[in-house]
């Protein structure tokens, strides 16, 4: 890389545009979208798609709300022509859809162009020829005049094409192609030439597009190019005011926005931002965008996933995990302090207010996706994540100590095998250390007889195969169950903690668990979990769970000596 680039490559100048407007504006409706999926996009395929693939993405489009759909460049590929014939003979096209077509501004070209769709409701011819000096003076060889000239000739050739089919309602499309960077000025004096030889109406306007076919400066210029021409152009009211932005900055999402806002009435783009080179605006991420600021944007996503994997079998190219909205791994936390904040946010919403979840921008539900992917863990994740997991799969609401106790469990698994622990994994370590472990105190059967100032327990315990009926007492069954216990082992037993709750839908797990945090003698506290179709049956299994799991982690083994 050169160390003065400045040398090689010169800067875009800014646009004169003092009281620009878009600034202050807001996105409060969508504008007309227009896929290029089937031309744009396809021309930008290693292998182009084949008439049955096109047939496939075409319904697709339509069934996501798309009202505009250019089919593809009949004048340059049989396929093409044949894949237009087809939707047109075969009656694909809904009523309230309308197709577009490209050409070049030659006469021949223009004839097969305009043939392809003869007999189509309603129809979309998009002629263009390059107007940046670039162009004019490298490719073409010629100068302003020259070009406007192709373009007023084209035009001509197009109203005397289309007048042979009377029964289709033709829109005429013009794009000075290389807008981005052809003089303001002169691009207005080619549009203005071209409209009025078109002579549209506000009844039967004519779209004029603008396209960054190069993406060449920073959005807000681009902003500035497109509201200096919506104030500027002749018959504005007649026009549909359109924009095509290429990604070769990587910035075409907030170009077609601040466009948007600029004044343009229309996008062209891809789904996923496929097209050639580094692509076209992603019409995905745009409506969504614009979905995540409360503005319905006339298409539907709510299958994501269905339509990243119709854009992949028909593209042959895979959509990045990362992509926004739609990526695999996008709404994917690994790091603790992310799965702590969405596991918050998850627990303080209500059904019906504004949607606030920390890290989440749009709720994964409205795309069709579910919220396992939105927490995932391996060595990085720390108590939130895991106990998200637990608590959206199988309905276990851990208390935050005892997250902290498990996590370490789970950490010591991921460490150790180096890969991430999907809900599965976690909860079957969970059962293992908390509900299935085989335990030197094992639950039988409890009778419980209650006063008005204490509980009496009888609780049926299996030590080591042989079952012991023991009695307590207390203000409560757990206390009751504690004095039985304490008074059969000879340790002091302290309930540090209790939670309980029942489990949403009951199936396997029971309809109630238990946690219970315990102090015995002199070592650490520790958790016990419990489970049963009873809430003291629960509880009395989490207090001899604890009771077993303080055995096993006692360090010299001389407690566990007493137990039996």
């Amino acid at each position: 890389m050169l160390k003065q680039p400045s040398q090689k490559y010169q800067a875009f100048r800014p646009v004169a545009l003092p009281e620009r407007q878009w600034p202050n504006r807001a996105i409060e409706q969508p504008p007309i979208w227009m896929s290029t999926d089937l031309r744009d996009g396809n021309q930008a395929l290693i292998d182009p798609m084949s008439v049955a693939t096109k047939l496939k993405f075409f319904k697709a489009l339509v069934a996501m709300g798309f009202k505009e759909i250019e089919v593809g460049f009949p004048s340059a590929s049989a396929t093409d022509f044949e894949f237009v014939r087809l939707l047109i003979e075969q009656d694909h096209i809904p009523a309230d859809v309308t197709i577009e077509v490209l050409t070049q501004a030659r006469e021949e070209l223009i004839n097969r162009t305009v043939e392809s769709v003869q007999g189509a409701h309603r129809a979309i011819v998009h002629m263009y020829n390059p107007t940046a000096p670039d162009f004019r003076e490298i490719v073409y060889r010629t100068d302003q005049d020259g070009v406007k000239a192709i373009a007023e000739q084209g035009t001509h050739w197009v109203k005397q094409a289309v007048a042979q089919y009377p029964n289709t309602e033709w829109v005429y499309q013009y794009s000075p192609e290389v807008f981005s960077s052809t003089e303001l000025e002169f691009a207005k004096e080619v549009v203005d030439a071209v409209s009025a030889i078109w002579q549209p109406t506000a009844d039967h306007k004519m779209i004029v597009n603008l396209p960054a076919t190069v993406e060449m400066s920073t959005p807000n210029t681009y902003a500035d190019q497109i509201e200096w021409m919506h104030r500027h152009i002749a018959r504005r009211e007649s026009i549909t005011l359109s924009v095509h932005p290429h990604n070769d900055r990587g910035t075409a999402v907030a170009a077609a926005e601040l466009a948007i806002m600029a004044g343009a009435d229309r996008v062209e783009g891809c789904l996923f931002g496929n097209g050639e080179r580094t692509g076209n605006v992603d019409l995905v991420t745009l409506a969504l965008n614009m979905y995540t600021q409360g503005v319905a944007p006339g298409l539907d996503f709510s299958r994501i996933d269905e339509v990243r994997q119709l854009v992949e079998q028909c593209n042959k190219i895979p959509v990045h995990p990362r992509h926004p909205y739609a990526g695999e791994l996008v709404f994917t936390a690994f790091s603790g302090s992310h799965q702590d904040a969405i596991k918050k946010g998850f627990a303080v919403r209500r059904e019906g207010e504004h949607w606030r979840v920390p890290y989440l921008p749009i709720d994964p539900k409205d795309l069709g996706r579910d919220y396992e992917s939105v927490v995932r863990v391996n060595s990085q994740s720390g108590k939130g994540g895991i106990s998200f997991l637990l608590a959206q799969e199988y309905g276990l609401d851990i208390p935050r100590r005892l997250q902290i106790e498990f996590s370490r469990i789970v950490q010591a698994h991921t460490d150790s095998t180096g890969k991430e622990a999907r809900s599965a994994d976690i909860f079957a370590l969970f059962e293992s250390e908390y509900l299935q472990r085989p335990n030197e105190l094992a639950y039988k059967n409890i009778e419980q007889h209650s006063t008005d100032e204490s509980v009496t327990l009888a609780v049926d315990v299996d030590f080591k195969g042989n079952t012991e009926r023991l009695f307590g007492q207390g203000s409560g069954p757990i206390a009751a169950a504690v004095a039985a216990l304490a008074d059969r082992l000879g340790v002091d037993i302290q309930v540090v903690d209790y939670h309980e709750h029942a489990i949403q839908g009951g199936g396997a797990l029971g309809e109630a668990v238990g946690y219970i945090e315990l102090k015995i003698s002199d070592q650490p506290p520790v958790f016990g979990v419990g489970r049963d179709k009873s809430i003291v049956a629960a509880a009395v299994r989490a207090l001899l769970n604890g009771i077993s799991r303080s055995q096993a982690l006692t360090v010299d083994g001389s407690q566990r000596d007493q137990v039996g």
